[in-house]
């Protein structure tokens, strides 16, 4: 019988694989998201070169991360596998990983270039530039590398010549990045059309991201204020 645990964390990321292209992140077979259950040490991946459309389940290939060994799936995983796995074993905070090639956000990691720090929405989010790791090889641990070592406290980072990687505690979280990712990066090629974006300062950002991060939204912890009559 299957772990409930392991069952709850196929849904998700089928529905994580399956928002991609539904937010404009992917076309045809480009990009990847998985899942990581910590408790099991497993993660689930999105099968190689499979329509999102098409994915269930089912399909998703279930894979140890220590060893890296496929556990359960009929399908191969990922090409990308050992990029989510390497992430998952350095990144202790994170259980959803997404891989895509969005244009905007590609755009700059094709000229070698961060998102810079330009607009409240970007330090609200990443609280600072996105940053834009080298161009590494595709082989081995190298991209999984270049992303820990230029890591910041954003959720997401480019990596050159190659397209973008986004991350989060739940789905819900990876797939606000990765999408927040492509909006800045296309709103700052607007702006370049227009002329020299002008920078916001570092203690500006601390304070934009600081409100954001810890005082917007509801919070499911406090009653609600009484309404005046």
């Amino acid at each position: 019988m299957r772990d409930t645990r392991l069952s709850d964390l196929r849904e998700q990321v089928c529905w994580l694989n399956r928002a991609l292209p539904q937010h404009g992140l992917v076309v045809m077979h480009s990009g990847n998201a998985s899942g990581y259950d910590r408790r099991s040490g497993r993660l689930v991946i999105k099968p190689s070169g499979m329509d999102y459309s098409q994915i269930t389940p089912p399909d998703l290939v279930e894979v140890d991360v220590d060893s890296g060994c496929v556990i359960d799936g009929h399908l191969r995983p990922s090409v990308d596998l050992p990029h989510h796995l390497y992430l998952y074993r350095h990144f202790r905070d994170v259980e959803f990983i997404i891989h895509t090639h969005s244009n905007y956000a590609t755009a700059f990691a094709a000229c070698h270039r961060p998102i810079p720090l330009v607009l409240t929405a970007i330090a609200d989010e990443f609280g600072g530039e996105v940053p834009c790791a080298p161009y590494v090889s595709n082989e081995g641990d190298a991209i999984g590398r270049a992303i820990v070592a230029h890591r910041t406290q954003a959720p997401a980072i480019l990596l050159a010549n190659h397209g973008v990687f986004a991350w989060g505690n739940s789905a819900p979280a990876a797939l606000k990045a990765a999408t927040m990712v492509e909006d800045v990066a296309k709103t700052v090629w607007l702006a370049l059309q227009i002329g020299q974006p002008a920078a916001i300062p570092e203690s500006e950002a601390r304070k934009w991201y600081d409100r954001y991060q810890h005082n917007y939204g509801q919070s499911t912890n406090a009653p609600p204020k009484n309404r005046a009559a």
